[in-house]
């Protein structure tokens, strides 16, 4: 089974951390025939290294999908019963819009300005495909590793439009947060060139510079937030946002 990558082209995509994509490509394969009813659709979601080539042999690179012993006829993704479906993760950059993408207002690749984004921004993006495509509600979706977590963010942020959802060795509890709170612990780390093991840069009497310190304070104060009542929660989710905006200008 040949298949070539299609794309979907959308206006723009507003996303959780307050900004907007615009416009937004989305690179998908699909595997099957979707039947009158439009009831056999299952959508599977890709891991952190993926892309939408799942299974069948490219026809642009000639190489098996990375699930192909899973999805074909009469495999566990039986595609003589259903119309199975793939994309590209927004931010994937395996045909996706991503960091790599151009940015038009600049005329250059997004590269570190790419916004942050979220497991919900990604299912955001497939149901604008799922939409596009004609089908009011999913069979099944499915993923392993950061592919379960969409997986199960479908289940929370589309209940109507999945029947069920198969999240394979996926995190029992987790979301977004710890991973954009890593990376603006790493960034504040990276404005100061003598830090080592994790330790601020030190001034000569021994601190580390004022700069510095209230980055830190800054991120404790979210983290207590993080640590919260939801309403506290979604103040220092925002409060992060606006931090890793403020360390990316740096």
């Amino acid at each position: 089974m040949t298949v070539e990558t299609q794309f979907a082209e959308f206006d723009s995509l507003p996303l959780d951390c307050g900004e907007t994509i615009a416009p937004v490509t989305v690179a998908y394969e699909t595997y099957g025939e979707l039947n009158r009813e439009r009831s056999n659709a299952i959508l599977i979601q890709h891991a952190f290294s993926g892309d939408a080539h799942a299974a069948g042999i490219s026809k642009e690179t000639g190489k098996p999908g990375w699930w192909d012993n899973m999805i074909g006829p009469h495999k566990a993704f039986d595609t003589t019963r259903y119309f199975v479906i793939c994309s590209n993760i927004l931010g994937g950059c395996r045909g996706t819009t991503g960091p790599s993408s151009i940015n038009p207002a600049t005329g250059r690749p997004y590269g570190a300005s790419f916004p942050v984004i979220t497991v919900r921004d990604m299912v955001r993006l497939q149901k604008k495909l799922i939409d596009q495509l004609g089908i009011p509600r999913l069979l099944s979706v499915s993923g392993g590793s950061m592919g379960g977590m969409q997986a199960l963010s479908w289940t929370v942020e589309y209940p109507d439009a999945v029947a069920s959802a198969k999240a394979i060795l996926r995190a029992l509890d987790h979301d977004d947060v710890p991973s954009i709170r890593a990376m603006a612990a790493r960034m504040v780390n990276d404005l100061s060139p003598s830090v080592g093991a994790g330790a601020p840069a030190r001034t000569a009497a021994g601190e580390a510079p004022a700069a510095t310190q209230e980055l830190y304070a800054e991120l404790q104060a979210i983290e207590d937030l993080l640590t919260g009542t939801e309403s506290e929660r979604r103040q220092g989710l925002e409060r992060l946002h606006q931090l890793v905006r403020k360390l990316r200008t740096h």
